[in-house]
């Protein structure tokens, strides 16, 4: 069997996804509207935690409809107790693969209650997949592996689309970068072929911000781009995965499941 040259649809010689952690304000306030006006979509992970998670989710029905993928970024947002003082502090190291397997779960069966949907990607918090530490210590990977289409997490260089762990991508995290910067990363997808996946927080103000003027030369500089296909995580893992089989790659997981 002929493998077919890209995954990429329409001539694009490279992919990118615009990612943003944790649903916050400046997302939806300046990225979605910037990002809309000129034809972009991106993927927005959220976590439904707390007694008003339904009234938190409303606000993103917006951006759903128009497009943009609705992410799974678990319920508890638990990363490595390395980040507290407090040797009891609740962490990675103290979880089992049950333990993040119920909360991911629990956070899909409450965005599927707002945005239904086959499959969504997943984020990890922090981009760390382990529980446990030591001799105890291991990936849930393989739980994301079993319920999710793609994982994101952390990397230094875009996907390749034949050999990347669909259910741990590598993206960009951003802190401050300029324009240029970002388009730099952008224009690497298309010389390289390869998928890339930029890893946004705050927009202007916030955590980890962007500055408002370098996000948005990014979004012109890709609306102009006819080399390099802008989609959500979850639409650029289904093009890779079907790919794969056009060209008989060999499967290293099954299909996921639904999520739910």
């Amino acid at each position: 069997m002929s493998w077919p040259a890209s995954p990429w649809p329409d001539g694009c010689r490279g992919a990118l996804s615009l990612t943003f952690d944790d649903g916050n304000e400046t997302q939806l306030k300046r990225a979605v509207p910037i990002m809309e006006e000129r034809g972009l979509r991106g993927t927005f992970y959220l976590s439904p935690r707390g007694d008003q998670w339904r009234k938190m989710l409303e606000a993103w029905r917006p951006a759903y409809d128009a497009g943009h993928e609705i992410g799974n970024h678990s319920l508890s947002h638990i990363c490595s107790r390395g980040f507290s003082d407090n040797p009891q502090a609740r962490g990675l190291e103290t979880m089992t693969l049950q333990d993040i397997e119920d909360d991911v779960l629990e956070a899909e069966r409450r965005l599927q209650e707002v945005f239904p949907t086959p499959d969504r990607s997943f984020c990890y918090p922090c981009f760390q997949n382990h529980v446990g530490e030591g001799l105890t210590r291991q990936s849930y990977t393989p739980v994301i592996a079993r319920h999710f289409s793609a994982g994101r997490g952390l990397g230094e260089v875009p996907n390749h689309p034949a050999t990347c762990d669909l259910h741990y991508v590598w993206s960009w995290m951003i802190r401050g970068n300029t324009g240029m910067e970002l388009m730099g990363m952008a224009d690497q997808c298309a010389n390289r072929g390869r998928w890339g996946l930029i890893t946004f927080h705050g927009i202007g103000v916030g955590h980890l911000p962007v500055a408002e003027p370098d996000f948005i030369e990014l979004c012109n500089h890709l609306a102009l781009s006819k080399h390099i296909w802008v989609a959500p995580v979850r639409e650029v893992a289904v093009a890779i995965r079907e790919w794969r089989m056009q060209g008989a790659v060999p499967a290293r997981s099954a299909r996921p499941n639904s999520g739910g």
